[in-house]
């Protein structure tokens, strides 16, 4: 009876989640083929360049006064072509301000002229060439300055906006919350969506602040996404918002209780003959194809579920962020900060620690190294630690170990542990399994705490910003999901083995349920 109880509930259970279960299994058998048609870029960092001390002709307190700059979040170099600009953020996550390092004068529409000059770098890395005239529409675009005068502002709007060579911008527009093509696993915000009138339809999403690289999609590459978001991660189901989570729960659960149940079928059953007999060999087919599959099904549909629940715990980093004000009294003695650094300035911003403030200055060796084109963006991507030294804006004094100090002093002000007692302070310039691909930023700095705490905080220094919070049940979690359900115990055989273990277990989950279907309308038929 109890036999017969448990054959019944197996057939029902696989009636039930076999629809969604064949959905999953598709997706997941197309997933390595997306993972491998990302659109080409020709680099994923800009080239390093010293700062020229001979460019900053105004210094930073009196380019602020001209401008009438009361205070400010923070401050940066950066350079359209030759021409520097002080990228100066008023408050966090608004639009910066570019003022000309040459002449103080403000850039119009500055953010927006500096993402297209980085995402075509990232798209191209072009060689610039001479501007042609100007048009009277593209003047009267971005300067109400008369066409005769020519400084730096006039020479940047030029070199973005009047480049013939290359793919030409579509449109741009700022981005301050995820949507359907930039989602969440993204992190970074605010960005810039930069399209550009190729047949491709390449679209560039660039995070000015940090002249970062952000996230690339092209038609093709839209297209497998939305088909993949609707069969693997239910896009229909998104307007239920955390039902859907418990669903897909639910679906994964009586998933492994099915296959547990056939498992056990197959252990206390024997195989018969079919002898020409449809049914019989329906029937063998599905047992044999069923327990070759079981060990997949029971992996994913358990790591699958514990993914799912893990969504219900908040993820909060996107607000963990150091906001500061600064005054525009603060001025920047380059030469002086040059002499005490001794190599050539990569760049620089303003970090504040312990009611101190400090110059976070990039270093560059004394010759800048050779940048190698990066290809389509992975997910094994490494970052070079910058060399970074702090230097005191009061005395232009060096702090030993700054970076780690800042990292440390981070991490406590994240995790409320002001007195607490920091174990280790290690840099990660790679992902791996604490810190995954999708936690998007590197380099970061790893930050551990001696006791009560089991969490790591993981900190960008750069941006000022929580990165990730890991814990032991998390580590667990995703561990598992990385293992069991995105088969990355086949890493040691490389990208295209892990890619081919995905797609057979995927495809013999389809070949599982597609067989038991057929067993189940023979049987139909048979008793009809």
């Amino acid at each position: 009876m109890f036999r017969k109880k448990i054959y019944a509930w197996h057939r029902t259970l696989s009636l039930i989640i076999a629809i969604p279960v064949l959905l999953w299994a598709a997706s997941g058998f197309m997933h390595p083929l997306m993972t491998n048609i990302k659109p080409q870029v020709a680099s994923q960092k800009l080239a390093p360049m010293a700062v020229d001390s001979q460019a900053l002709r105004v210094p930073l307190r009196e380019a602020l006064q001209r401008n009438n700059i009361k205070a400010f979040h923070d401050v940066r170099l950066i350079h359209i072509d030759t021409n520097f600009f002080y990228q100066v953020q008023l408050e966090l996550n608004k639009v910066p301000v570019y003022l000309s390092a040459s002449n103080g004068k403000l850039l119009p529409s500055g953010d927006w002229l500096y993402a297209q000059y980085l995402a075509k770098q990232f798209l191209e890395a072009p060689q610039q060439a001479a501007p042609p005239a100007a048009t009277a529409a593209t003047v009267a675009m971005v300067s109400e300055a008369s066409e005769e005068e020519h400084d730096c502002c006039n020479a940047a709007t030029a070199c973005v906006l009047k480049n013939t060579t290359g793919s030409k911008v579509g449109n741009v527009a700022r981005l301050t919350a995820f949507d359907k093509e930039y989602k969440y696993v993204n992190r970074l915000l605010p960005v810039y969506r930069v399209a550009f009138n190729r047949p491709d339809g390449i679209r560039i999403y660039v995070e000015t602040t940090q002249d970062r690289f952000a996230f690339a999609m092209d038609n093709r590459r839209a297209s497998f996404d939305a088909l993949f978001q609707w069969l693997h991660t239910w896009s229909w189901l998104d307007a239920l918002g955390n039902m859907k989570l418990y669903f897909i729960i639910a679906i994964c659960l009586l998933a492994l209780l099915t296959a547990l149940m056939g498992i056990y079928i197959f252990c206390i059953s024997k195989t018969k003959k079919a002898n020409g007999h449809t049914l019989l060999k329906a029937r063998r087919n599905h047992r044999y194809t069923a327990i070759i599959g079981a060990l997949f099904t029971l992996a994913w549909s358990f790591s699958g579920a514990w993914h799912a629940l893990a969504k219900f715990t908040p993820d909060d980093r996107l607000a963990q962020v150091i906001s500061n004000q600064f005054p525009p009294t603060i001025d920047l003695d380059f030469a002086r900060l040059q002499s005490k650094v001794q190599q050539p300035v990569g760049n620089l911003s303003l970090v504040k620690m312990n009611d101190e403030t400090w110059w976070r200055v990039i270093t560059l060796p004394g010759k800048p190294p050779v940048t190698h084109t990066a290809m389509s963006p992975g997910k094994s991507m490494e970052a070079k630690l910058p060399t970074v030294v702090l230097v005191s804006t009061r005395d232009y004094s060096i702090l030993p170990q700054g970076e780690e100090q800042y990292a440390a002093w981070l991490a406590k002000q994240f995790s409320k542990e002001a007195s607490g007692k920091v174990a280790t302070v290690t840099p990660v310039t790679k992902f791996n399994e604490e810190y995954n691909f999708t936690d998007k930023r590197l380099p970061v700095w790893r930050v551990s705490f001696t006791a009560p705490n089991d969490e790591r905080y993981f900190v960008e220094t750069a941006s000022g910003r929580l990165a990730a919070k890991v814990n032991d049940i998390e580590l667990a979690e995703g561990y598992s999901f990385s293992v069991l359900h995105k088969h990355h115990f086949m890493d040691w055989a490389g990208k295209a083995a892990r890619d081919w273990s995905t797609m057979v277990w995927a495809f013999v989950q389809i070949l599982m349920i597609v067989i038991g279907l057929m067993l189940w309308l023979k049987k139909k038929r048979l008793k009809s």
